[in-house]
């Protein structure tokens, strides 16, 4: 499963908002994904399973509870398709700046 296909379920994009302010617990992740998507704890359980998996999030057992965080390398091919984007606005704002000026200085810009 690519990033994309991670990111874009709502349950996962809301699991990623909540552990990605602190660390939470599986139960606390429950409770809030339960009361506000209406599904089962096991269907949340296969969401942060798919999170472990895809490397969104990073757990750990503290005694009988796992608790949850984010996994930023999770997000590197996000980062790297969006690069790609910035590299293309970057020159394109960049000649935007150039003819704003070349306005100025004829000017055609007032």
């Amino acid at each position: 499963m690519n990033a994309f296909d991670v990111l874009s379920d709502p349950v996962r994009r809301r699991t990623l908002e909540l552990i990605s302010q602190r660390e939470h617990a599986s139960g606390e992740i429950v409770k809030v994904v339960e009361a506000e998507f209406g599904i089962s704890q096991s269907a949340v359980s296969q969401h942060l399973r798919i999170l472990r998996d895809t490397g969104f999030a990073k757990v750990r057992r503290d005694g009988a509870k796992r608790c949850y965080e984010i996994d930023p390398t999770g997000f590197d091919d996000v980062d790297e398709w969006l690069d790609q984007l910035r590299r293309f606005w970057a020159s394109k704002m960049e000649a935007l700046t150039t003819e704003i000026e070349r306005g100025k200085r004829s000017g055609k810009g007032t």
